[in-house]
Formats: structure tokens, sequence, C-alpha cells
């Protein structure tokens, strides 16, 4: 009974996942975006874009490592 359960969890998580990693990217676009229109940009936008970034691979290695297709 529990296997079951198993295989119905795992797709929630795994669908989550994809929609943080997504949500993540825009994200780390908009931050590179900001920086790229910026004269001067603050030690604060580049820590921005930088926490960004590793939060997007970070979401990038835990798909590819539990073989998530975003699109098919």
């Amino acid at each position: 009974m529990f296997f079951r359960r198993k295989g119905w969890l795992r797709k929630e998580f795994d669908d989550q996942l994809v929609e943080e990693l997504i949500d993540q990217k825009n994200e780390w676009n908009r931050q590179k975006q900001l920086l790229e229109n910026s004269l001067e940009p603050s030690q604060e936008v580049l820590y921005e874009l930088k926490v960004a970034e590793a939060k997007y691979f970070f979401y990038l290695r835990e798909a590819k490592k539990r073989t998530i297709t975003i699109g098919r």
C-alpha cells in the first residue's frame, strides 16, 4: 500500500520542483536584466543576482538528479 503512495508523492514533489525551477529561472533573468540596465549597480543588486543564480542552479541540479523533464 505504501509503495503506491510513494509514486504519487514523487510525482507531486517533482511537479513542485519544476514550478520552483521555472520561477527561479524567471527571477534570475529579471535580476540579470536589472543589472544590465543599471549604470552603477549597487552591492545589494550584485548580491541578489548571485543568490538567484545559486538557487536556480541548485534546482537545476536537483531536477537532473531526479531525471525530470520539463517540456515534452
